[in-house]
């Protein structure tokens, strides 16, 4: 059953908030509505496990995780990476930060463009001012102006990437290339005072989309994840307050349960979006026959993305949106239908994410 995210206390945006109130004393937008779970530090640690929904925690190896667990949050819509890293990255919902889909629709370029990778979905390079993607100042540079260094540790692999310049501008970036070091190089920068450091975990979103929730590989990524909480639960410093979280959940569909749209008739019709919650463009009658054909829900996504809309934010949203049936995964021609795990939908398992507390 679908559930329209919450903004106004209880969301991922409503996290950043709280922590940016912490410290500096106040907040560009509403911090969460109890903040009596999280606590002080001088120096706060966010750990964003990507792909560790509250599904997720039902993982036999996840137990560190489950003991750790303080609420539940939901991450914006839609209930994709890009999307929540730029809230944190902003401290807004996607409404006010204008990134609303993994493949999105750039009308200043004509182009639907995968806003992981920034290439079009044809694979090929988008040139762009990627520093100047997000609104400024971003929370980055909030907490420099207030006196407090922002520091995100990151795999080494992303230094320099279209997204890494896009979502960190005004942030120290410091790469590891060891799993393990994502722990130690966290314990050992969250040392100094009056800093917030974020810690980006890759594992179980990627051992998910790739071979499934069911894999021997994700049960690695599970406890390789969990053992990184762990060392960090055990080795932070007093004074330092340890928080974590996720972007969205993931859904195991099958290969039976991916609805290819490769019909000639759908030509004209724009897709952008997610798999789980298709941007359209077109058409009404073509757009209510895929409706039919799909069984999806076809509703508005405006109300989805949070308040006070920007132009910049409408500027990418389909004239509908597309929800796919509970799962299954809507694939149209440009759309990845590799995957063993898809999310950005409005199901609990993709927008519900635990609030985890060291």
């Amino acid at each position: 059953m679908e559930k329209t995210p919450s903004y106004d206390g209880l969301g991922l945006v409503n996290l950043v908030a709280e922590i940016e109130r912490r410290l500096t004393g106040s907040s560009l937008f509403t911090p969460l509505s109890d903040p009596s779970a999280v606590p002080d530090g001088h120096t706060i640690v966010l750990v964003l496990f990507d792909g560790l929904g509250v599904a997720q925690l039902e993982h036999p190896s996840a137990h560190p995780f489950r003991d750790s667990m303080a609420g539940t949050l939901q991450a914006g819509f839609p209930s994709t990476t890009s999307v929540s890293l730029a809230t944190i990255a902003t401290g807004l919902p996607p409404s006010q930060h204008g990134q609303v889909a993994h493949l999105s629709w750039y009308p200043d370029l004509q182009e639907v463009v995968n806003t992981l990778k920034w290439v079009t979905i044809n694979g090929e390079h988008v040139p762009y001012d990627y520093a100047s993607l997000l609104p400024a100042p971003n929370l980055w540079e909030r907490l420099r102006d207030s006196g407090v260094e922002p520091v995100t540790v990151q795999p080494g692999d992303f230094s320099g990437s279209p997204l890494t310049r896009a979502l960190y501008r005004g942030a120290r970036f410091e790469g590891v290339w060891d799993p393990f070091e994502l722990a130690d190089a966290t314990v050992s920068l969250a040392a100094e005072p009056r800093r917030l450091v974020f810690t980006y975990v890759p594992f179980v979103d990627v051992a998910g989309h790739v071979t499934g929730q069911g894999s021997e590989e994700f049960d690695v990524a599970m406890r390789t994840a969990a053992t990184i909480w762990e060392r960090l639960l055990s080795a932070l410093p007093p004074g330092v307050a340890l928080l974590g979280t996720a972007d969205h959940g993931l859904i195991d569909v099958a290969d039976g349960s991916k609805l290819l749209v490769r019909e000639p008739k759908y030509r004209s019709v724009r897709f952008a979006g997610d798999t789980r919650g298709v941007h359209l463009w077109g058409d009404a009658d073509l757009i209510a026959s895929l409706t039919r054909q799909t069984g999806g829900t076809l509703i508005d996504p405006i109300p989805m993305i949070g308040p006070g809309p920007t132009a910049e934010s409408l500027s990418h949203l389909g004239d509908r949106l597309l929800l796919a049936p509970p799962g299954k995964a809507i694939i149209p021609k440009g759309f990845d239908k590799r995957l063993h795990c898809y999310h950005g939908g409005l199901t609990p398992e993709e927008i519900d994410i635990p609030l985890l507390v060291g």
